[in-house]
């Protein structure tokens, strides 16, 4: 299945007083979000009656809790809301490698477990990369010098 592509703006200063406020959060909350970030709903793809949901913090507690922010509605309608939630505790056993693969969803998330979903921006990004393995990857480099 593939990943929603929803995308909302973090609501900034809700999301600066729930990392603030959650055990286990961040030191310093500023340095963990900026004014301007967008997050990706990292559940695979549903219909409208489910919240879209992104991971914001991973908690260092004992109980394996992280904040999420969940949103519905759009435009004027969409309505954000911050909560602490459990991880799920579904694994995948690969007998033949013996690997485990966790899911890293909330409990009782909607559909399937994240590793049943595909990040389909993720897949391009790769496919393209092994094409063209000289492709410039990273629109943030500089190659301008200032020799004279």
């Amino acid at each position: 299945m593939l990943q929603c592509t929803a995308v909302t703006a973090v609501p900034y200063y809700e999301a600066l007083l729930a990392l603030a406020t959650m055990e286990g959060g961040p030191e310093h909350p500023p340095e963990v979000l900026a004014p301007d970030e967008f997050l990706l709903c990292e559940l695979g793809e549903h219909g409208d009656a489910v919240e879209h949901a992104a991971h914001v913090w991973t908690a260092r507690t004992v109980d394996d809790r992280d904040l999420w922010l969940f949103w519905a509605g759009i435009d004027a309608h969409r309505v954000h809301r911050f909560d602490v939630v459990r991880l799920c505790p579904a694994l995948l056993r690969d007998l033949a490698t013996r690997t485990v693969t966790v899911c890293t969803y909330f409990d009782h998330h909607p559909g399937p477990h994240s590793f049943s979903v595909t990040d389909p921006l993720g897949e391009l990004i790769t496919e393209r990369a092994e094409t063209d393995p000289d492709a410039d990857t990273d629109s943030d480099t500089d190659t301008d010098t200032d020799e004279p």
